[in-house]
């Protein structure tokens, strides 16, 4: 009986994917891309930095900064992008974000010396205040265009399935490609994606007219950041007066700033505490990803009629409590594998939390919800490093003032129990009926 609801849930998210294959075919191809690339940077900028050296303080201090200035420019860019993509189309948006990853990696491909490192974490900067996040939540706006709302969830935690999937195939090919072709192979992939979508992504907007207001240039000079800042307004009034969207934006803060905060040096507490290199990273990365798949694209879909988005959300944030304690406090090599088996149910915090949004909203103002809620956590990616980066180099050094050298990630699991309090208080409900409408543009809604 179990079987047969598993195949039933599993074919029928085949079926609600089916609209969007030209999205998810380019966007997985894209994701492979940027993730074959993760586990050997942490070599790559640690040789360049520090040549010689196991622990690189510099390349911590330098990552951290990097999502610094990342959260303080998402917290205007993710929404703005989000309203243009309600406003002008998902398409455009689209093709715009995800081709500013092309322009670091091709830094690396070209050469890996201190100079193009430092180069490559520049552009790599303006690549993520543009394209991180705002990717994931465009395409869920997608999604919600030609989705029915009763049957998002399931859809959701498909896309993050095939996300957990294509990180998957990324780590293997980190793992067994040569390092010297793994950003150019990253780049052939990164290169694909733009162009396909621009030959077969539909559109799902229909636009409304342009205003004849909108033609001269001094039209535009004046009426467009008076738009921008009416859009902004609107979106603002979407999240704060719902109670739904108000607590997934507290709910989401609290989580980002705990988890990011611990994956900016996760990798580096790990090769400094354990002496981890690009092997044990992509296994790392590779047991996450498998674990993930199963629970995106199977249990969630089956869990989901039967308990709801809430239960999903608290279970998924109670494992990334134990995920992050368990790294903390880490006493043996094999223990950073027993923590990353956590991550098989808190990566359902996320499909879940893009649910409850996007139920709380109106279709035609999903690009606005999601994008100012993850504009939100965007202000997190600002201030955890700034806490995370020196307390992680502190207590790595000879100078720590007692014996424990996941300190840092021990506290960043308080924020993660602060976002499950908000959780456990959520009533999540159907509040499009009171969103803040004033949109002309609608969505092409799949009835099937």
């Amino acid at each position: 009986m179990l079987q047969s609801c598993t195949n039933m849930a599993w074919l029928r998210g085949l079926r609600e994917l089916r609209p969007m294959l030209h999205l998810l075919l380019p966007l997985t191809i894209h994701w492979i891309a940027e993730e074959m690339t993760v586990s050997v940077l942490v070599d790559v900028t640690t040789s360049a930095l520090c040549p010689g050296d196991s622990t690189c303080s510099k390349a911590i201090y330098i990552n951290g900064l990097q999502q610094t200035i990342v959260g303080v420019f998402k917290m205007v860019v993710l929404p703005l992008l989000g309203q243009l993509s309600d406003e002008h189309g998902r398409k455009p948006l689209l093709l715009f974000t995800i081709s500013t990853s092309i322009f670091p990696f091709a830094l690396l491909v070209w050469r890996q010396s201190e100079e193009y490192v430092y180069a490559y974490y520049v552009l790599r900067t303006i690549s993520n205040i543009i394209s991180q996040g705002s990717i994931f939540c465009i395409s869920v706006a997608y999604a919600a265009d030609v989705v029915n709302e009763s049957k998002r969830a399931a859809v959701f935690s498909w896309i993050s399935g095939l996300l957990s999937a294509s990180h998957v195939l990324g780590d293997l090919l980190a793992r067994f490609l040569p390092e010297k072709y793994i950003f150019a192979v990253s780049i052939v992939l990164l290169i694909i994606c733009p162009v396909y979508m621009k030959f077969f992504l539909v559109e799902t907007m229909i636009l409304a007219p342009k205003n004849d207001r909108e033609s001269g240039c001094w039209a535009k000079i004046v009426y467009v950041p008076q738009q921008r800042f009416k859009s902004m307004r609107r979106a603002a009034e979407i999240v704060i007066f719902s109670p739904t969207l108000r607590g997934m934006a507290l709910v989401s803060f609290f989580y980002e700033l705990g988890m990011s905060g611990i994956s900016s040096v996760l990798l580096y507490y790990l090769k400094a505490v354990f002496g981890f290199n690009k092997n044990q990273f992509s296994e790392l990365l590779m047991m996450v990803g498998i674990g993930s798949i199963f629970s995106q694209m199977l249990l969630l879909p089956i869990l989901n009629p039967l308990v709801g988005e809430k239960v999903i959300l608290c279970s998924a944030l109670l494992a990334s409590i134990a995920y992050a304690w368990l790294y903390g406090l880490a006493w043996a090599p094999w223990v950073p594998y027993l923590s990353a088996s956590f991550g098989i149910i808190y990566v359902l915090v996320k499909p879940a939390t893009y649910a409850i949004i996007s139920n709380a909203t109106s279709s035609t103002n999903q690009g606005k919800a999601q994008t100012f809620i993850a504009g939100a956590q965007s202000i997190s990616d600002l201030l955890s490093p700034i806490a995370m980066s020196p307390l992680t180099s502190w207590f790595l050094s000879s100078n720590a003032p007692f014996e424990c050298k996941g300190f840092s990630i021990i506290c960043a699991s308080i924020c993660m129990i602060i976002s499950l309090c908000f959780a456990c208080i959520l009533k999540p409900d159907s509040n499009w009926s009171n969103d803040i409408e004033g949109s002309t543009e609608t969505p092409l809604l799949n009835d099937n």
